[in-house]
């Protein structure tokens, strides 16, 4: 059993701890990655993890203009479906 008496013990326990926090805090990042999705009769913009979409579209080609755009900004990548929904493409744009 470690001796809770010296001082190093509670530096060492207090410094894992914080290590086990950052960690932990660090798994879920926030993603930029741009899904261009069928939306109703139309087309959309979407972020990953978002429920919400960012923009709506009469055509495919237009939400693939701005999902780029934003795919550029943010060093991240578009990922283009069919209107089944399975992925048609994905750019990449680290």
């Amino acid at each position: 059993m470690p001796d809770k008496t010296k001082p190093n013990f509670w530096l060492d326990l207090i410094s894992q701890f914080m290590e086990l926090f950052l960690k932990s805090s660090n798994k879920r990042k926030r993603t930029y990655h741009q899904h261009v999705v069928p939306y109703e009769d139309r087309w959309a913009v979407r972020r990953e993890g978002n429920k919400r979409i960012t923009s709506a579209h009469k055509l495919q080609e237009t939400a693939i203009r701005k999902a780029k755009r934003l795919a550029k900004k943010y060093k991240a990548d578009v990922i283009i479906h069919r209107q089944d929904g399975t992925i048609r493409d994905r750019i990449n744009y680290d």
